[in-house]
């Protein structure tokens, strides 16, 4: 029995082996072919792909399409009148020379010019010149490259590069005063110039240039006529509206940018309080650099809205602030400036006026809703012969309604030597009418400064300002009267940092007393300011105004630097 149980368990261990054996030459023989399998599969896999490679089809360039073809077509109708100008500047042997630069320096920011000061002259407001030109424009736009032998003796030359525009096939260019001012050289290369390094471009010379506006015109000798752009109306341009600027930002020739009209009627005169008179800008957000000062601002109709010529910035390059003067004020400037007296003449009807009034002046004298305080008259110019007094307030111009002074000067300026206006004004509450004689603007602002300001020193004149850091004009005699006091000055503007900002005189405050001594008017204001001395305690007596105004005449001091 026990024989037949081993037999049998012998028998089902040789059957396992042989069982197990079995299997595992069948995994051998299993894993062997879907190795070959793989192999021959993946060759022929390759073998197929590149044999249906005939079946793709070769990619193809389109023929150019036509998207928004505006911008494209404007820069290719206008491009060809826009031109480069390099200016080449020797420095002169100066006796006083400089030891440093205000201001952000931007190569290729082009020759920036002095300009005009805003001085005394008539139909403007009274106070100090307006910070020089130059200080702006590297302020707000950058001088010129290079600083080689600037205002050193035997210095080398500078060069300096802007944008200009061709209005006249015959040579005549428009671009701003400051990048050809003081030039000994003017080049221009057209767009159709070959771009040489060694070729400076074609000469060019200074038909006339208006400072006060930073508009030149020159010209080049044309044996063909050169293409030109056309001219558009800025009056009609709107904030939102596109543009473009077209110009040479740091010698990159043909450039375009694109942006909006982002403001207009924009100034931005380096004394905010004083602005210059002849500068309103059109605001832009396209990009404007060192280089395309003088280029065009073009709208959608490929007409030039505007001239570029400054920007703000705080990194040497655009930050979307920039600015372009009007096209109806270069039209009218570049008219005078081709006729043959190559000068600007604008009219003028001989008043001065304050160019910041508090608001309690203009509801006392009832202007609130606009006019001009006439605060000067020059004897024997349009309005003295008319009959119009100091505290008059304008109010209309050949029955056109006027806002402020800035509109006021617009408007006179604007108008022809020789010609008359209708002046409507309040006196004591009355209105009146008046034809007005308008003379010529420079030959009263030269009479003006041949005969002096109330026979006062330069030194007298500024010392108010240099001094304490404030400008004045006297109360009108009726206002004086209504608040009480006898005379005083009215405070224009407070220089920050100055002494009379570190003890807090503010704009607008009406000073009866300094140093116990009594305010009559601007003679007694300047005498007294005249002869305090660095050191020396100073008290100001001062009239407030307003809702929340102190009661009295509070007392502001501090000792003079």
């Amino acid at each position: 029995m026990d024989t037949q149980k081993q037999a049998t368990a012998d028998l089902f261990a040789r059957l396992r082996n042989r069982r197990l054996s079995a299997t595992f030459a069948l995994l051998a023989v299993l894993s062997f072919g879907i190795l070959v399998g793989s192999i021959f599969t993946r060759s022929v896999s390759a073998k197929g792909q590149a044999i249906d490679s005939s079946d793709a089809r070769p990619l193809n360039i389109p023929n150019p399409r036509d998207l928004s073809t505006s911008f494209s077509k404007i820069a290719k109708d206008v491009g060809p009148a826009v031109v480069n100008i390099n200016t080449v500047s020797i420095p002169k042997q100066s006796a006083n020379r400089r030891t440093g630069r205000r201001g952000q320096v931007i190569p290729f920011g082009g020759n920036q010019g002095n300009g005009s000061n805003q001085g005394n002259g008539s139909d403007q407001g009274n106070g100090s010149d307006q910070g020089n030109m130059q200080d702006f424009f590297n302020r707000f736009f950058g001088g010129q490259g290079g600083d080689d032998g600037e205002d050193q003796g035997g210095g080398g030359k500078r060069e300096a590069l802007g944008s200009g525009f061709i209005v006249d096939s015959r040579g005549y260019i428009i671009t701003n005063n400051h990048v050809v001012d003081k030039a000994d050289k003017i080049y221009v290369k057209l767009s159709t110039d070959p771009d040489n390094d060694n070729d400076q471009g074609r000469p060019a010379h200074v038909i006339g240039v208006d400072s006060d506006t930073d508009i030149a015109v020159i010209k080049i000798d044309a044996p063909n006529p050169l293409p030109t752009v056309k001219l558009g109306n800025s009056d009609g341009a709107q904030v939102g509206d596109w543009v473009l600027a077209i110009g040479e930002p740091f010698g990159l020739s043909k450039t375009v940018s694109a942006g909006i009209v982002s403001a207009k009627d924009r100034a931005i005169d380096d004394n905010p309080d004083k602005p210059n008179q002849f500068q309103r800008f059109i605001q832009t957000d396209a990009a404007i650099n060192p280089g395309n000062s003088g280029g065009p601002l073009v709208d959608m109709a490929g007409e030039v809205i505007g001239m570029n010529t400054a920007i703000y910035t705080q990194s040497s390059g655009s930050e979307g602030v920039g600015f372009a003067m009007p096209s109806n004020t270069i039209a009218s400037v570049y008219n005078m400036l081709i006729g043959p007296e190559h000068k600007v003449t604008r009219g003028s009807i001989g008043i001065g006026f304050a160019s910041a009034v508090p608001a309690a002046v203009t509801r006392e004298y009832g202007f609130a809703n606009g006019g001009v305080l006439v605060e000067d008259v020059t004897p024997g110019k349009g309005a003295d012969k008319a009959g119009i007094k100091a505290d008059d307030v304008i109010v209309s111009v050949d029955g056109k309604p006027i806002k402020d002074g800035d509109a006021l000067v617009s408007d006179i300026s604007s108008r022809k030597v020789g010609s008359t206006v209708q002046l409507g004004y309040l006196r004591d509450g009355k209105l009146h009418t008046a034809s007005v004689s308008i003379g010529d603007r420079s030959q009263l602002e030269s009479d003006a400064s041949k005969n002096g300001d109330n026979n006062a020193t330069p030194a007298e004149s500024d010392a108010g300002e240099s001094k304490l850091g404030i400008t004045v004009t006297a109360v009108p005699p009726q206002f004086a009267s209504k608040l009480g006091i006898q005379g005083g000055v009215i405070v224009n503007t407070v220089r920050p940092g100055s002494f009379a900002d570190d003890i807090h005189l503010e704009k607008g405050f009406i000073i009866v007393e300094i140093n116990r001594k009594p305010i009559a008017d601007e003679a007694a204001y300047r005498a007294i300011v005249n002869g305090l001395k660095s050191g020396q305690d100073v008290v100001f007596k001062v009239k407030v105004q307003g809702a929340n105004a102190p009661v009295g005449t509070p007392l502001f001091g501090g000792t003079l630097p």
